[in-house]
């Protein structure tokens, strides 16, 4: 039998949604509409989103004009309490009938394993989706993901921003009623200039094509974008460049348009002097401009901005947008000449009088705080521990500067241009910009050693201070980012790699602190912490957590080495012995545990009488001595490929042999015989904690 479909279209008309909700808002939009049709058994083939600053919209196919008809099945009291004795109905039983609205020869009874009852089934006529749209709407609509609500006029709805028009259009049909308190309609809206009245919708497929076409209005965030990309990059190759299009950016730009037209505009050149960096910032975030670079990288004196108007005087709004950069590029090239008057090091005394946090001191102590950490790690690396030290007290300069009361996210990247600019060594200079890598997920890592070490030991001190005062993350609150710190620390340690002992050093860290407060306990709290964010790190990767606390049950302080034996269990986990094997490790750690050894001392060979256990014993002495030799050069993965070949002799021992016999001599012997087992596998991970779930 053919279902009855009809196509939906669905538009919130606003004053400019907040543009970098946007594309989140649309998303979440259709996202939560699709599952409350689904929750109604309202079957449709697809949702396709739109989204303009002044609207949110879907359109969906082909979907029914009618629920399915379902069965309800009510379930009464159980058999033996709906009749009595003589076999008549209880009044419980004629109570359950009443309540359905039927006698008792319409009552069924249903039977399973858990016993059985009376059941009344009646037949659910399926609603019509259009009585249905309303409601489901106002559920979507209050799911939305909007931090703050506003009201406008004398409405007590409440929206992200106030609603002028809503279309609600079932086929050719409009679904009548109110949406955040407006009516809802056919008619839409274009460009709040070029087409500023009404367009009457007569089908949900109508709407793109007239938006597009007569409203001009590009309704489709995706093909806008596009649009946008297109123009610029055709602008940069016209101007003899390359454009700088920030995702961030272009989706903000995306957001703020309905109909985007690219202008080339210019800058005097002798802006240029400035660090591009200034002049990027300051077109990206504040006027929402592309930069352009020459094809070998330089900054080109010109930029593109995108107006939401098709303007019958370009040239207008290109000077318009070449004014309003001018004044900012002039302030920028102020601050750095006012910032060149003086070496960098000149701002190192103004740090004395910021504070870091109250307990931990300022920003001075701080940066000599971590001069000190830098040093003893640079010895450990064997690396120059004055340029580090050089690095530690110069890292902080930059945020005395004018260019970064101004510009605040350029910090460590300015600080590199004035070391630069004082003759510092090329290392201080780059460790100061590299100090803040990795900023975020995925971000880059310092790539010189001196910024590596400084990266590292700025990172150890703030967590192991904060730890310290009792100000750990809990929840959602992390005021002092000490989750991305401890991430950072597991990714400079692991991926780098530095073969840096985690503990040793936040060890020395906390003594570094004891002038300020007792941080023993916290060195301790945070090695904790860091570790298990390694879980998670971990996890980014597709790494199984219970992979991770193999390893990490036998302890170490080397992250990279840790991480190395966690690749390594991964790899074992691949093999077809690694199953059973793991299950062998688990009885053996049961066997273990229950015996109540605390020392199992060594095999002794003539108290070894079974076959399969002088077997096994002969060929963990066979394996072992090159397992433990590739355990002590890190090579993990070969030793657990090794004691895989183990599997047969485990297998036997286990059919034949029981370890737990009254002879006490025989059973300390076999005892000892798994424990030398078992400490094979403990050189790199606990195996007996892998899951059964996760093995392939």
């Amino acid at each position: 039998m053919m279902v009855e479909t009809r196509d939906l279209l669905v538009e919130i008309g606003t004053e400019e949604l907040p543009p970098t909700a946007l594309a989140r808002l649309s998303d979440a939009f259709a996202e939560i509409f699709s599952h409350q049709l689904t929750q109604h058994h309202l079957d449709y083939d697809s949702i396709e989103r739109f989204a303009t600053p002044r609207r949110l919209a879907f359109r969906v196919s082909s979907l029914v004009v009618s629920q399915p008809d379902q069965e309800s099945v009510r379930k009464g009291p159980a058999l033996k309490a709906a009749y009595d004795a003589k076999g008549l109905p209880t009044p419980a039983a004629l109570g359950f009938a009443r309540s359905c609205g039927v006698t008792m020869n319409q009552v069924e009874q249903e039977e399973s394993d858990k016993g059985a009852w009376l059941v009344v089934r009646q037949p659910q006529p399926g609603r019509l989706t259009a009585e249905l749209l309303i409601p489901i709407l106002e559920r979507a609509l209050a799911g939305l993901p909007i931090p703050k609500r506003m009201r406008w006029g004398d409405h007590e709805d409440e929206f992200v921003r106030p609603v002028h028009w809503v279309v609600l259009l079932f086929g050719d049909e409009v679904v009548s009623g109110r949406i955040l308190g407006v009516a809802t309609g056919r008619d839409t809206y274009g460009h709040r200039f070029h087409r500023p009245g009404a367009i009457r919708l007569t089908d949900p497929s109508d709407y793109d094509g007239l938006l597009r076409e007569t409203g001009r209005v590009e309704p489709d965030f995706g093909r806008r974008q596009a649009r946008i990309r297109q123009q610029v990059e055709a602008l940069a190759t016209e101007a003899g460049g390359k454009a700088v299009i920030d995702a961030e950016l272009l989706d903000e730009v995306t957001a703020l348009c309905e109909w985007p037209i690219a202008l080339l505009g210019r800058f005097d050149a002798r802006y240029l002097e400035v660090p591009s960096e200034v002049l990027i910032e300051t077109m990206q975030k504040n006027q929402k401009y592309f930069p352009l670079r020459s094809f070998t990288g330089e900054l080109l004196p010109c930029f593109i901005t995108i107006a939401n108007i098709d303007s019958l005087d370009p040239l207008q709004v290109r000077a318009g947008n070449e004014r309003v950069i001018r004044p900012r590029f002039a302030d920028a090239d102020f601050f750095w000449s006012q910032d060149l008057k003086q070496p960098l090091d000149a701002f190192a005394n103004r740090l004395k009088s910021v504070i870091f946090q109250d307990q931990l001191g300022t920003l001075a102590e701080k940066s000599q705080r971590v001069a000190q950490v830098g040093r003893y790690i640079a010895g450990l690396l064997a690396y120059d521990e004055e340029l580090v030290a050089r690095a530690a007290y110069l890292a902080k300069c930059d945020l005395m500067t004018a260019m970064i009361f101004e510009f605040a996210e350029l910090q460590g990247i300015m600080g590199r241009y004035y070391a630069e600019r004082s003759g510092e060594d090329p290392a201080v200079c780059a460790a100061i910009e590299e100090q803040y890598l990795p900023r975020h997920s995925g971000d880059r890592l310092p790539s010189s050693v001196c910024g590596q070490v400084l990266a590292l030991a700025e990172r150890l001190d703030t967590l192991v201070g904060i730890f310290a005062i009792g100000q750990r993350p809990t929840g959602v609150k992390d005021p002092y980012a000490l989750r991305r710190a401890a991430i950072g620390v597991l990714r400079l340690l692991i991926e780098t790699p530095l073969e840096l002992d985690l503990w040793d050093m936040l060890q020395f860290t906390a003594q570094e602190l004891r002038t300020k407060v007792d941080a023993s306990v916290a060195a301790t709290e945070v090695f904790d912490y860091i570790l298990e964010r390694l879980k998670g790190y971990c996890q980014d990767q597709g790494i199984g957590v219970d992979l991770v606390e193999a390893v990490l049950s036998v302890g170490g302080h080397h992250p990279s080495d840790l991480y190395r034996r966690i690749l390594a269990v991964r790899d074992f986990r691949l093999l077809p012995e690694a199953e059973a094997l793991t299950a062998a490790n688990k009885r053996i750690r049961n066997i273990l545990k229950k015996s109540g050894t605390l020392s199992y001392g060594v095999v002794d060979q003539a108290l070894l009488v079974d076959p399969a256990e002088i077997e096994l014993d002969g060929r963990i002495g066979e394996l072992g001595p090159q397992v433990e030799e590739w355990i002590k050069n890190g090579n993990y993965s070969a030793a657990l490929s090794r004691l895989a070949q183990l599997r047969p002799e485990v297998d036997a021992f286990f059919d034949r042999v029981m370890v737990m016999v009254d002879d006490a001599p025989m059973r300390a012997n076999r005892l000892a015989l798994l424990a030398s087992l078992e400490s094979l596998f403990l050189g790199v991970a606990d195996i007996s904690r892998l899951q059964p779930a996760g093995l392939i």
